[in-house]
């Protein structure tokens, strides 16, 4: 056991003598230290419920043999920091949690793990620190929001989500609804504990999770609030002791290739959040596997769209959960031959447990791949002029695949926002917001504010964004994201100026502008942060197209685990 150099022999006496001063006895203290490490936090639903279901998992390791030890770390929540200054700590609070873990677990030489996540950052950071510590470890998210519900204007109930909020804030700048339908839509969209509803990042990241085959199939659908999550919790706790006691497999023997290629072309099959790629990377750096962005253009190129979930869909993940939840997409994509079978915490294959789930016969959420409702998947891997290092456009919720138009050219969020608040945003525009990388912002936010609005406005189908930050998973629409180099790092994005021609074209799979650049100086902003974490972050993280890590990874010194990617060439698509 790790915790014996903490706790066995005479010299280990003064730790043994603080860890009696916590309620532990001489058999507790023989057996093995297992890490029960959530993201409690009651400033959002999101997260809600982990501190109890830590409690949970804390008895299914007791019942198994285990001592609980239990942490927690921090949450930094995307729908309330969205169009703030706060968003900037969003994507960096993923690189804290993954490194609060880290340093908590090795520094009390921890044996095994439970991991209790609930929203959009702690999932992949959970996974990352797993794959550096790679000791047994179950990780369980804390479960979705259940839909919210209001009447429509029909009289009929409309199920809702922070989504719809956002949007209702585009609709009542443009005149649409009035304050007091703004104001019902915000009362009732979220019920009480759980993640954003939809086929968000949050939701995405429970998913990969299971793909990755690093929850159980079915724990991470069964919503926050739902009667089964509490025995979810508990034997998450039993399980993760039956890892230890049967040596592994640990999280680095499951992060395979496969596993990681299962993980994207789930994402692309059920018009996944654009986060997914980003952390997916992340976690990939960790684990010391090569998977690089053309991995999300081979499994969108091959995968439909085969999941009717909002933001672009109908349903809810609590609703797909009614139906059978994640095990349908699996048995989709197994019987379509699109992923490959891998080991998982369960003890049994990710095959033999989808094989055996029980799901309705007669649902409408998940198609079957002879029948998708898109022919190919939720994203696409652009080069091209203005992003030489790729970037990533997402294609849920519409059915265009090319936009030219005026490149209207904000520095920041906030002025797009304004510009669009102001209806100052015209049909065919292009909407560029740069300044908004890893570095730039820093923090890379998330621009569901300004595409919400313009959704609102009924401009979602008639304008293009592109920026060096990111979307929310409830974004929907052309926008392109990810855009690297970024604008702070001198990218051809901070090139542009107004009027500029640019021109999406997903076919071709370019981003390109109708002028010569190599003639103009690239824009420059002053530094935004200069002392604290964020600057420590923006000095030391890498682009977006790397995973918008700050860590070395395995990668880095030791030997590359290669990937063979299977898909067309791009032509002069990518720089030498």
């Amino acid at each position: 056991m790790h915790s014996n150099a903490i706790k066995k022999g005479p010299a280990r006496a003064p730790a043994r003598a603080m860890l009696r001063a916590t309620g532990l006895d001489d058999a507790a203290i023989a057996k093995p230290f297992v890490g029960v490490i959530h993201t409690w936090s009651d400033v959002s639903p999101c997260n809600l419920t982990l501190r109890d279901l830590a409690q949970d998992a804390r008895r299914g390791v007791i019942a198994a043999g285990g001592t609980p030890i239990e942490f927690n770390t921090i949450a930094v929540t995307d729908g309330i920091a969205m169009g703030s200054d706060g968003m900037r700590a969003s994507l960096a609070s993923r690189e804290t949690i993954a490194d609060s873990i880290e340093l908590a677990v090795s520094g009390h030489c921890l044996d095994a793990l439970v991991l209790l996540v609930g929203c959009d950052k702690t999932i992949p950071a959970a996974a990352m620190a797993a794959a550096r510590l790679d000791v047994p470890t179950v990780i369980l998210y804390g479960g979705t929001i259940m839909p919210g519900k209001c009447k429509s204007k029909d009289g009929n109930d409309r199920a809702l989500t922070v989504q719809d909020v956002f949007e209702a804030v585009g609709a009542h700048s443009a005149g649409k609804i009035d304050d007091a339908e703004l104001g019902e839509i915000e009362r009732k969209a979220c019920p009480g504990a759980g993640a954003c509803g939809g086929q968000f990042t949050a939701n995405t990241m429970a998913m990969v999770l299971t793909f990755l085959g690093l929850s159980p199939l079915g724990e991470n659908d069964i919503p926050a609030t739902h009667p089964d999550k509490p025995k979810s919790a508990e034997r998450c706790g039993v399980r993760v002791m039956e890892l230890l006691r049967d040596g592994g497999p640990t999280p680095r023997q499951l992060l395979s290739v496969a596993a990681f290629r299962n993980a994207a072309r789930a994402v692309s099959a059920t018009a996944g959040s654009t986060n997914a790629a980003l952390h997916l990377l992340a976690i990939a750096h960790e684990a010391g596997v090569k998977f690089d962005l053309e991995e999300f253009e081979a499994a969108s190129a091959n995968t439909p769209v085969i999941a009717d979930l909002k933001p672009g869909g109908r349903y809810t993940a609590a609703e797909m959960f009614d139906f059978g939840g994640t095990a349908l997409v699996a048995q989709a994509l197994m019987a379509a031959g699109l992923i490959e079978d891998i080991p998982t915490v369960a003890g049994r294959s990710f095959f033999q447990d989808a094989k055996d789930a029980q799901v309705s016969s007669t649902q409408d959420v998940v198609r079957g791949v002879d029948n998708p409702i898109k022919p190919r998947g939720g994203y696409s891997i652009l080069y091209g002029d203005l992003a030489p290092e790729g970037c990533i456009v997402k294609l849920a919720g519409h059915g265009r695949e090319k936009h030219s138009g005026p490149a209207r050219v904000f520095d920041s969020e906030e002025a797009a926002f304004a510009a669009v608040q102001a209806r100052k945003i015209q049909a065919g525009d292009v909407v560029v917001i740069r300044f908004e990388g890893p570095a730039g912002g820093p923090g890379m936010r998330e621009m569901l504010a300004v595409t919400a609005a313009l959704v609102g406005q009924g401009l979602g189908n008639d304008v293009a964004l592109i920026t060096d930050g990111r979307f929310s998973g409830a974004t929907h629409g052309f926008m392109v994201g990810h855009v690297s180099p970024e604008a702070a790092h001198g990218g051809p994005i901070a090139k542009l100026r107004d009027g500029d021609v640019v021109t999406i074209d997903v076919a071709s799979r370019r981003l390109d502008v109708a002028v010569d650049l190599s003639s103009r100086s690239a824009a420059r902003i002053a530094p935004r942060v200069r002392h604290g974490v964020l600057a420590k972050y923006a000095r030391d993280v890498r682009s977006a197209s790397q995973g918008a890590v700050t860590s070395p990874g395995l990668l880095d010194d030791t030997k590359r685990i290669d990937a063979t990617v299977t898909t067309e060439p791009r032509g002069d698509a990518v720089p030498a």
